[in-house]
């Protein structure tokens, strides 16, 4: 199998671990095809430090604490090594693999721990709680707001609370529709045993193949699919959360009256109040059928427009997704063959994360009529009971028809289906180039979006043109509601003198535009260190009293991924 068809379907992903700063598997690399190349302009590539040089400073914690350590989980399971350390420095976004690939690790933990089991996780909380030692909870690491990078001022050191063993699918109960899944458990691993009883969770973000189950949780990710599916915070039904002062369990029942259902507190927490070890999910029939069909609009309005129509009155297609004409116009909702795949591998979630111009939903170089790169494209994915895709495949393109979209047939569509999962790979060699690419994402009511997309993109356009040569700015709805819908946006620019002040820059007016226009700071990226202060703002100063209490609650000395989320 080449790697183009190893992640071609979901199904076909196996677990890797990746290895800092690149992107998925290190035995599949990617080209820049196309429009991406041409971002490159034929630059001399510089890869940057190989991570296997980075020699850190000796870890600050305490003999004794290691060895503390090392009697709960055993000796085999917590490591100093330099080499593990740097693998769990930071996230996935641009600044973070930035300062990586600059040899950059001075935000390593001090020791990896590797815990195997629930008891094991709320005796290591209690444990770092004693000695102010700050835990960091990493399942596959791909947060791309900084959701990794914890204040290091104040504790006597930092662990990597890395739960890849635990790993198990502990239950499934199919006359209820539900899988219990360890938190460790990836999301390919996850898929691949549920496929194998006949399930599917359904949830596909583009950070798939280096995410997993805890940090869907942790983040409130969204994946590809959520028009179908729906997001992973809808999914749950109930999870088990390991805190310093002990164990939480939620989700006694589907509904209840019982007072606030908790569930919604912890989901989104970002590892503050604890760390979420175990998940009780929905899950579906798996598809036996499926389509994924494209459309062109004039206009993002009128695409928005269709989109919404969609989104109210149904039916709601399994995948439903909407390209702006620059995007379009660049081809770059193909992620295997034009795209630029400019972003990082988030549109999660988890972390996401997630992400970029490749996952813009509809499109390719042969994409229909003569002008198919012109106005707006839709991808229209349908997965489910082939009755069940015929009668509501038949039922949205009415609605699509009706609304003024040209049906460009499956071909664009199966293209973006199938290169999806390759779209992240692009991000390394358009860095290797001097190419900076970035996303960022928002949500906001119907009424609100025109509003919220023309000033964000004037934030960034306004921002990197300052700083050096105009950038491309582009953007898709990509998850939509009845009340609204996301808003995605992919940023291309060549590097500045300084490219980490250069997008902090722009992140800055972008994060601001967003608040003045009413929408929310994120939509499926978390909030992390990035977007806290916004996320401060947008709550208010009453709310934000309020979860400092909970965590004050639940982590008296502060040491669960402390400096994130509040």
């Amino acid at each position: 199998m080449t790697g183009d068809e190893r992640l071609s379907d979901e199904t076909a992903i196996p677990v890797v671990q990746m290895r800092r700063p690149r992107w998925g598997d290190p035995a599949h690399s990617a080209e820049l095809p196309g429009a991406a190349a041409a971002l490159a302009g034929g630059a001399e590539a510089d890869t940057g430090v190989d991570p296997t040089s980075i020699t850190l400073p000796r870890p600050i914690v305490n003999a004794d604490v290691r060895d503390e350590l090392s009697a709960i989980v055993g000796i085999d399971n917590v490591s100093d090594a330099d080499a593990s350390r740097v693998q769990h420095t930071r996230g996935y976004s641009t600044p973070d693999i930035l300062r990586l690939r600059a040899g950059d690790a001075d935000d390593a933990p001090d020791l990896v721990v590797f815990p195997g089991d629930h008891d094991e996780v709320v005796a290591i909380l209690r444990l770092c709680s004693g000695r102010r030692i700050a835990v960091v909870p990493f399942t596959g690491g791909t947060s791309v707001v900084g959701g990794l990078t914890p204040d290091r001022a104040g504790f006597d050191g930092v662990i990597s609370l890395d739960l890849r063993r635990l790993d198990r699918m502990v239950e499934v109960d199919e006359i209820s529709r539900m899988a219990t899944l360890e938190a460790g458990l990836r999301g390919p691993a996850a898929e691949a045993l549920l496929r194998e009883k006949g399930w599917t969770i359904g949830h596909f973000p583009q950070s798939y193949e280096g995410a997993g189950i805890g940090g869907y949780a942790a983040t409130r990710s969204a994946g590809q699919s959520s028009a179908g599916y729906g997001r992973f915070d809808e999914m749950v039904e109930g999870l088990v959360l390991a805190t310093p002062r002990g164990t939480i369990e939620l989700g006694t029942a589907p509904r209840s009256a019982a007072g606030p259902d908790l569930r919604q507190l912890v989901l989104g927490s970002e590892g503050v109040f604890g760390v979420i070890t175990s998940v009780r999910v929905r899950i579906r029939p798996a598809p036996t059928t499926r389509v994924f069909d494209a459309w062109r609009f004039g206009s993002f309005a009128d695409g928005a427009t269709a989109l919404r129509r969609l989104a109210q009155d149904g039916p709601l297609p399994t995948v439903l997704r909407l390209s702006d004409e620059v995007e379009t116009a660049l081809n770059l909702a193909d992620p295997a063959g034009a795209g630029s795949g400019a972003s990082g591998p988030n549109d999660a979630g988890a972390g996401s994360g997630a992400s970029g111009p490749n996952d813009a939903g509809a499109g390719s170089e042969a994409s229909g009529p003569d002008d198919a790169g012109a106005g707006c494209l839709v991808v229209a994915g349908y997965e489910g009971a082939a009755d069940e895709v015929a009668r509501r495949r038949d039922a949205a393109s009415a609605v699509l028809t009706g609304a003024g979209g040209s049906a460009l047939g499956d071909g664009p569509g199966e293209a973006w289906r199938t290169g999806r999962f390759a779209a992240p790979y692009l991000r390394d060699p358009l860095l290797d180039a001097g190419v900076l690419v970035e996303t960022l994402e928002t949500v906001a009511f119907w009424s609100r979006l025109h509003d919220v997309r023309v000033a964000v993109t004037a934030a960034l356009t306004d921002s990197l043109t300052a700083s050096g040569t105009p950038p491309l700015v582009m953007c898709h709805i990509s998850h939509v509601y009845e009340s609204g819908a996301s808003l995605y946006f992919t940023i291309v620019a060549p590097f500045g003198d300084d490219p980490l002040v250069q997008w902090a820059a722009a992140k800055t007016a972008a994060n601001a535009a967003i608040r003045a226009s009413g929408a929310s700071i994120t939509h499926h990226h978390a909030v992390g260190r990035d977007h806290r202060d916004a996320y401060h703002d947008e709550i208010g100063p009453l709310a934000l009293d309020a979860l400092r209490a909970v965590k004050a609650s639940l982590d008296p000395a502060g040491v669960c991924n402390p400096g994130i989320l509040i």
